[in-house]
């Protein structure tokens, strides 16, 4: 029968290796240290706020803010602009590697369950299953950097008095390496990786994010009767960012407040129990979501700058041909779909729904 598929012509199975793309890390290395540079003073007043505990169970005196603006004023007020800025080399460096890492083994992992295919369309679950595995891979390589970064921003300058309540630094760092070295010389590996568990909590919070993000790409270009792969215009692409990251941070935030605690190096909890437990018994579910308007502030207009970043960056290298891509199935030629293009012949989408069909791969 023509329209029969031999088992010998359908396409292999791809590796995961073979899925890795470079430009998806180089993209999103540019988008996490472009949007740092830009809005690092709302990530640690966010911070800040994540810390401080209820009255009751202070016995580290803090500098007290009301709100978001005083907190930018007051800091700048005592610290300086250089206050503000409290913490950035070790957020660069750990919003440029997360975000490269975490966009490398994503497009890996999306590649892999595709098998090289990009018109072939995920479920939400696959979508979650990529996204979830992806953020454990990155939070192993940076955890180090996001304790460094914690302790940084809660450094407050030595001499520095805000108001009644004052709080100085029992060990000072001189930068992140210091830091790094200071932390694992006075508390060993384990100082290092301080947060981990909750930051696996958090994996939930990008596998979240992303599947919203792609389902909604998916459902808009269904809706237009578009292919898979289209692009989007910015104020699109900016749209799907900020709800999908909304969505995301809404569900998933409380597990921020308890990692910058286990990170704090002005407390000293036993473990993730204790902060959750104290933290609900002094302060009540408000205290879980403290920090939670600069977060959105913060994270917002972050996401929309890295998404926007990355999808620019790798749509400009859609028509490099990368090995994992099948070059033909049997005599028809498979080719890339120019994005607003639907010029694909009736004959080759019959054949690709055949092979989807014999892969498991169909909706």
């Amino acid at each position: 029968m023509a329209g029969t598929l031999t088992e010998s012509k359908l396409p292999s199975k791809v590796s995961l290796l073979a899925g890795v793309r470079w430009e998806h890390c180089a993209a999103g290395v540019s988008g996490g240290v472009i949007s740092t540079l830009v809005l690092h003073p709302l990530d640690l007043i966010k911070v800040r706020f994540q810390v401080h505990e209820g009255s009751s169970t202070v016995t580290t005196k803090r500098p007290q803010y009301h709100g978001v603006i005083d907190a930018f004023l007051t800091i700048q007020r005592h610290e300086g602009l250089r206050g503000l800025y409290r913490g950035v080399t070790p957020n660069v460096w750990g919003s440029g590697a997360s975000w490269g890492l975490y966009f490398l083994f994503y497009s890996s992992f999306k590649t892999y369950m595709q098998n090289g295919d990009d018109m072939v369309s995920l479920s939400a679950t696959k979508h979650t299953m990529a996204a979830a595995e992806a953020g454990v891979m990155t939070l192993m390589f940076t955890n180090p950097i996001w304790v460094a970064k914690t302790r940084m921003c809660l450094q407050y300058d030595v001499g520095v008095k805000h108001g009644a309540n004052a709080v100085l630094s029992d060990v000072h760092y001189n930068g992140m390496a210091d830091c790094l070295i200071k932390t694992f010389r006075s508390e060993g590996f384990p100082g290092l990786y301080k947060g981990f568990i909750p930051g696996l909590f958090g994996v939930s919070h990008g596998a979240i994010q992303f599947m919203t993000y792609e389902e909604l790409k998916k459902m808009y270009n269904r809706h237009r009767n578009k292919p898979l792969n289209t692009t989007f215009n910015t104020g699109e692409y900016l749209l799907f960012a900020a709800i999908s990251k909304m969505i995301a941070a809404s569900v998933t935030y409380p597990y921020q407040v308890v990692r910058a605690r286990l990170q704090d190096q002005h407390r000293n909890y036993s473990g993730v129990w204790e902060v959750v437990i104290k933290t609900w018994r002094y302060e009540g579910l408000r205290g879980l979501f403290k920090g939670l308007t600069p977060y959105l502030l913060h994270v917002t207009p972050n996401i929309c700058i890295v998404f926007l970043i990355y999808e620019n960056v790798t749509h400009m290298s859609m028509f490099r041909p990368h090995k994992y891509q099948p070059a033909s199935y049997g005599s028809v030629r498979s080719e890339r779909i120019h994005p607003g293009r639907s010029y694909q012949k009736n004959a080759e989408v019959s054949f690709n729904d055949n092979i989807e069909e014999k892969n498991g791969l169909s909706r």
